[in-house]
């Protein structure tokens, strides 16, 4: 008993020597709470959504040109290559490359969403592809 009680005697001691230390919650819940509502957070928040919608506006022509140039080539049994990144002449349309028969194919793709779709660019194309055309199933 006498071990019990120096070891109550000294945990007393130890609370009675400093009373102002603080010893925090346990509660998981009310620090996730405290780092949801703080101004770090709040601001780490705004800053990451504004740089989501800038990437989102600057790659949106090359995303519509993409989705239009795998349409393409899935229609044409051709192999998607890549597309430009920026309409550079602004005429709505970004260069692209599809490959069929071993022949490199470059298009122009519809950067609006309404206009989604590639046409062949013939007089970029190599002297053979330019006769061959694309041949209906």
């Amino acid at each position: 008993m006498s071990i019990k009680s120096n070891e109550q005697q000294s945990v007393e001691n130890v609370e009675t020597v400093n009373p102002s230390i603080v010893i925090p919650e346990k509660d998981f819940f009310i620090g996730v709470k405290n780092f949801f509502a703080s101004w770090k957070f709040k601001l780490s928040a705004v800053i990451g959504v504004v740089i989501v919608t800038l990437l989102v506006i600057f790659y949106w022509q090359h995303l519509i040109a993409v989705m239009g140039m795998k349409t393409w080539a899935n229609h044409a049994s051709a192999k998607p290559i890549d597309c430009m990144v920026k309409d550079t002449n602004n005429d709505e349309y970004i260069s692209c490359t599809a490959m069929i028969n071993e022949q490199i194919v470059p298009l122009e793709c519809g950067t609006s969403i309404f206009n989604v779709g590639c046409r062949v660019n013939y007089g970029s194309a190599s002297p053979s592809f330019k006769g061959l055309g694309i041949q209906s199933k």
